[in-house]
């Protein structure tokens, strides 16, 4: 589409606009979250096809993080983020709640989360000792 028509949109597929709006890196993951419920409209599941308009209100869960946002904007290209992020406005309520998941992120984090990679010598050591004790 030329850039003339793309500001006529009205309609468009929800998957292509989950990927030109930054939610999903590509279109067939889009698709996958869509087909599998994580995505919502009006509390109600889709499918990849659906078409939505611009002040349609989604629910994207991606991970452990809900988005509540409004369609603002239809767009046919993925664009930078500054301008991707003019395509929807999120209520405060789920930027509030996910910067409260954040928060307890950086407070207490997972598990073995700062692991990485293949153990040292001396962790495989302090490993094998333990399986040995037993």
């Amino acid at each position: 589409m030329s850039s003339i028509e793309q500001g006529v949109l009205e309609r468009m597929r929800i998957d292509k606009w989950l990927w030109a709006a930054r939610f999903y890196k590509t279109r067939s993951l889009a698709a996958q979250a869509v087909a599998a419920g994580h995505v919502r409209l009006d509390g109600h599941t889709l499918k990849p096809a659906r078409e939505i308009r611009c002040g349609d209100p989604l629910e994207i869960a991606i991970g452990d993080q809900t988005w509540s946002v409004a369609v603002h904007g239809l767009s046919d290209q993925r664009r930078p983020a500054a301008e991707a992020q003019q395509l929807y406005e999120e209520s405060s309520e789920s930027r509030a709640r996910r910067a409260a998941q954040r928060e307890v992120r950086q407070l207490a984090p997972v598990p073995g989360s700062d692991l990485r990679g293949r153990p040292t010598k001396k962790a495989r050591r302090q490993i094998k000792g333990f399986n040995d004790s037993f």
